[in-house]
């Protein structure tokens, strides 16, 4: 992306930032024929501080209405606590391994992390995960607009949402409508970046649930407690059912390099402040609201907690914040998701950058209609966010523990193989390439386990949610 300038050009210094719309592009000025020897202009990056609410906005969503329910599925609070303690250890440490890969070759994006250590045929494994779970998460946020508007009705008007159903409250009607007028439109530019201005409202409304939940909690009479709460799993293998929820609620890892990419300060010391602060906030987040909620409902809870509320001016002030949320995060997932279909597509059919620049516009929004349309499809007959969850937690689970345990491996043993000079501390890299091990494992086991529990609850059925305010 050269100016016209024969002295100087500008150059992107995120490898694949030109090709990523979503990466905000930090740009410098080179000298090409050296004549005039000027100071090097490059935008300001963002603080450890800053960083960390990116981080934050990233992780939190969708999956803390679910949180709840994954508590009560898992056996209780003590339990569901213990497992999410033991997961956040290796949840913290995948991203601090994603960092440290991507600055072995200074990569900007979770696949370009993968190319820089694992290869080719690895970035498109990675692509393609990628896009199925973006597929996945756009259908979750469907369903949770179509639950939004469902509490909005029954609170504004429950007599004729249950009675007469008018077809402008149908569920299916309401989530087509409204997302063919305020999500598609935001799908087709080229560039969101005017949708970062958004994630302020998002995190505040995340805050705002919780708040609300607890109290709630501290409020409720003593009257309205539930009369069943799980304190142990009815099995053993019942333990496993919050692993998903865990692995969809906090991942984080696939916008937690290009938000590494970006900091001022680059380092991994600057970047462990950053992951600190922004996993305090998403545990204080998930834990209160999970517990507290189930605290409330037992064994009762929906499957997506706002539901189980009686829908008062609290509840709509929630609901409203999550559709809002909802609403402008959808284009994000979605312009993930056609990255990386773009890139498995290019890729499967070796087109030029020409070829790739003459069609780019048509590919957009061809995709784009086709994958708004299925979308919306599939959010319609799906009863609860319950089911897409599981299957979103299977592939969490992917870029939490397979993709960096591959990235880690493959990185120490090119360590190992360059030599004695080139490795002062070889009981370290041994260790980490054992730890890798365990890494790739865990993340294969939890991959399969959370597929097959989502398989088996698809084949038995699930129920849509209910509760004792709808119809």
């Amino acid at each position: 992306m050269a100016v016209q300038n024969p002295d100087y050009e500008w150059q992107v210094t995120n490898s694949s930032s030109e090709n990523d719309p979503l990466l905000p592009k930090q740009v410098k000025l080179v000298e090409v024929l050296g004549r005039d020897k000027q100071p090097v202009q490059q935008t300001a990056g963002s603080s450890w501080f800053s960083s960390a609410f990116l981080v934050v906005n990233a992780a939190l969503g969708a999956g803390l209405l679910n949180f709840p329910a994954a508590y009560d599925q898992a056996g209780g609070v003590v339990v569901a606590v213990s497992i999410q303690s033991i997961f956040l250890v290796f949840i913290v440490a995948a991203i601090m391994i994603l960092a440290y890969c991507s600055d072995l070759k200074q990569a900007s994006t979770y696949q370009d992390v993968v190319l820089s250590v694992c290869g080719k045929k690895a970035q498109t494994g990675a692509a393609i995960c990628l896009l199925l779970y973006c597929f996945g998460t756009c259908i979750t946020f469907l369903i949770i607009i179509g639950d939004q508007w469902e509490e909005f009705f029954l609170f504004v008007s429950k007599e004729t949402y249950c009675h007469d159903t008018p077809v402008y409250m149908d569920r299916s009607f309401i989530i087509a409508v409204t997302s063919l007028l305020f999500i598609l439109p935001l799908c087709f530019p080229k560039r969101i970046d005017f949708l970062k201005y958004a994630s302020f409202v998002g995190v505040a409304g995340i805050l705002y649930v919780m708040v609300m939940v607890a109290v709630k909690y501290f409020i409720q009479d003593p009257s309205d407690k539930p009369t069943y709460v799980k304190t142990k799993p009815d099995s053993w293998m019942d333990i496993f059912l919050v692993v998903p929820d865990i692995c969809f609620a906090y991942q984080c890892h696939v916008s937690i390099i290009p938000i590494y990419s970006c900091m001022e300060k680059r380092n991994l010391k600057e970047f462990s402040k950053t992951v600190s602060l922004a996993m305090v906030l998403c545990v204080l987040c998930y834990t209160v609201t999970a517990t507290l909620g189930y605290l409330q409902f037992g064994h009762g809870i929906a499957s997506d907690i706002l539901i189980s509320f009686d829908p008062d001016v609290t509840v709509i002030i929630a609901v409203v914040l999550i559709a809002v949320k909802t609403y402008t995060t959808y284009p994000i997932l979605l312009f993930c998701g056609r990255a990386a279909f773009d890139s498995v597509w290019n890729s499967a059919l070796k087109l030029t950058p020409e070829i790739i620049e003459q069609r780019e516009r048509k590919m957009r929004i061809v995709v784009t209609l086709i994958w708004f349309t299925i979308t919306v499809a599939l959010a319609i007959f799906i009863p609860n966010i319950g089911v897409v969850i599981q299957l979103l937690g299977a592939f969490a689970a992917l870029f939490i523990f397979l993709f960096p345990g591959m990235c880690l491996l493959k990185s120490m043993l090119d360590k190992q193989a360059a030599g004695p000079e080139f490795q002062p501390n070889s009981k370290r890299i041994k260790f980490l390439i054992y730890f890798s091990f365990a890494f790739i494992t865990l993340g294969a086991f939890i991959t399969g386990l959370t597929l097959c529990q989502a398989i088996q609850k698809d084949i038995h059925g699930t129920k849509a949610d209910t509760s004792k305010y709808t119809c």
